[in-house]
């Protein structure tokens, strides 16, 4: 059934179709609108057999979550930005107990300075936690990676991460197509554990673990990781059949037949990169590009056979590693190690700032021509930067760079002396 609905709402409607059995979150911009529409189908009756709970943190929602999974349930929650760094010790433990949990993350940037703004840099931060991480392009990709989470979470007794745009798409209304609840129920079958706390048959969840079996647990986890990147594809072909289109799975390529330039990037940016490329390709130019639907586990060789025949990779982040540069560029490396491939990283996009097709045109031009810097920052004001480097070497107290910056371009929430 096509609704036209906001993207949260759509994403609360994939949660409640999946029949989960407890919810716990706390609000946190901007994933809260998901978990308010769940509370209301709740309370309201619409969602049957699940419990509600209303919790005192984000460490609290995952930890009644990860108690909720080992007891059996079919559990969910949600989070953004400093929500899920505060939760970061429960991340860890969920995968490490091997706990079927959905979660989704509304993409946010992490502060300080405080940002409520877009990026990806709190799903990065923890990108390495055990979890398997999928990110949408569009709300109708959201809502559908969600009904494969929950499916996928339970084939593997993993953790599933389902990574959306804050604002971008957790805000945005777009018609979206709803399928029925006998078309969920048939693609995803009621939960059977693979591990339950049952008094009548006691076990211990969650024990010390030495040296002398550490290292076997940690592999059977990676393992675990990379059965997932055979899983993924299989439950995207199954989705693909029972419901009739195409979502999730690896990578997504787009205009990549004799492609010499390739951009790679996550989420919903790729629908205005698709958009350049087609313009690009319009005029003469060998260009197209690779979205990644799944950033962990990272599709090593399958990014590696997506990309055979290129000769130059560009790969457009929305997160920065301070001191290094690009995340997903370093996975990109790793993919193509051996290949005489040249391989830029543009940031783009930090704290939600515009990400414009004159800016992907003119960036992704200079990559064809080979003009582009190893890394560059998109839309950098460099005339902010350099006034603001040369006050802090003439003052020793020259206090703090966010405020600063502010006071240069006149903006609200800077003190202006």
């Amino acid at each position: 059934m096509l609704e036209q609905m906001e993207g949260s709402q759509a994403v609360a409607t994939a949660i409640a179709l999946a029949r989960p059995q407890v919810i716990c979150a706390y609000p946190i911009t901007p994933q809260t609108h998901i978990v308010e529409g769940l509370g209301e189908m709740v309370k309201s009756g619409e969602l049957k057999g699940c419990e509600f709970i209303n919790v005192e943190s984000e460490f609290a929602a995952l930890s009644v979550a990860i108690g909720a999974s080992a007891a059996g349930a079919r559990t969910y929650t949600a989070t953004s930005s400093q929500g899920l760094l505060f939760m970061a010790e429960a991340v860890y433990n969920a995968a490490g107990l091997e706990l079927p949990i959905v979660m989704t993350i509304g993409n946010r940037a992490i502060g300080a300075p405080i940002n409520i703004w877009n990026d990806h840099s709190d799903s990065m931060a923890l990108r390495d936690a055990g979890w398997i991480q999928l990110f949408a392009d569009t709300n109708q990709e959201a809502l559908d990676l969600h009904i494969q989470a929950f499916r996928l979470a339970e084939d593997l007794s993993c953790p599933v991460m389902v990574c959306m745009d804050g604002f971008i798409l957790t805000h945005a209304y777009e018609r979206v197509d709803l399928p029925a609840q006998a078309e969920v129920d048939a693609f995803l079958p009621p939960y059977e554990p693979r591990q339950v706390l049952d008094p009548a048959q006691p076990v211990t969840i969650g024990a010390m673990v030495g040296p002398d079996a550490f290292t076997e647990v940690r592999y059977l986890a990676h393992h675990r990781q990379l059965s997932a990147l055979e899983k993924i594809p299989e439950v995207a072909a199954a989705f693909k059949a029972r419901f009739g289109r195409a979502s999730g799975g690896l990578l997504r390529g787009y205009r990549m037949e004799g492609a010499e330039t390739v951009v790679i990037a996550l989420g919903s940016v790729n629908g205005t990169v698709q958009d350049v490329i087609d313009e690009m390709r319009a005029d003469g130019m060998a260009i197209g590009s690779l979205a990644i639907g799944t950033f962990r586990p990272f599709p090593l060789a399958a990014l590696r056979a997506a990309l055979a025949g290129a000769k130059r990779v560009l790969v457009l982040e929305k997160c920065l590693a301070a001191g290094v540069g690009g995340i997903v560029t370093d996975d990109v490396r790793r993919a193509l190690a051996g290949e005489q491939v040249r391989i830029n990283t543009v940031i783009g996009g930090l704290g939600g700032r515009a990400i414009t097709r004159e800016s992907l045109r003119r960036v992704f031009a200079d990559a064809c021509a080979a003009r582009l810097e190893r890394l560059s920052f998109l839309d950098l004001d460099t005339g902010v930067v350099e006034r603001e480097l040369a006050r802090e070497r003439a003052a020793r107290r020259s206090g703090p760079t966010a405020e600063a910056v502010l006071r240069q371009l006149g903006a609200p929430g800077s003190r202006l002396g």
